[in-house]
């Protein structure tokens, strides 16, 4: 039972991983306008974004742990 659980927190670390990578860097966007550079982010995506690696990495640290457990 704790293999499954474990390889479960791990497909979900990689796939919570991904997410944040990609709402992290889609929180950001610039346009070029007449040789000027205009940038926008947007904090709250950022934000979520982080969030979501963080708990990914909490999610691969547990499961990594639940796969290493004997019993």
């Amino acid at each position: 039972m704790n293999k499954a659980v474990g390889g479960i927190l791990i497909v979900l670390a990689i796939v919570l991983g991904y997410m944040g990578y990609n709402k992290v860097s889609e929180s950001t966007a610039s346009a070029e306008i007449l040789g000027l550079e205009v940038s926008a982010s947007d904090e709250s995506g950022k934000t979520s974004g982080y969030i979501m690696l963080g708990l990914g990495v909490a999610c691969l640290v547990g499961g990594v742990v639940m796969l290493g457990r004997k019993s």
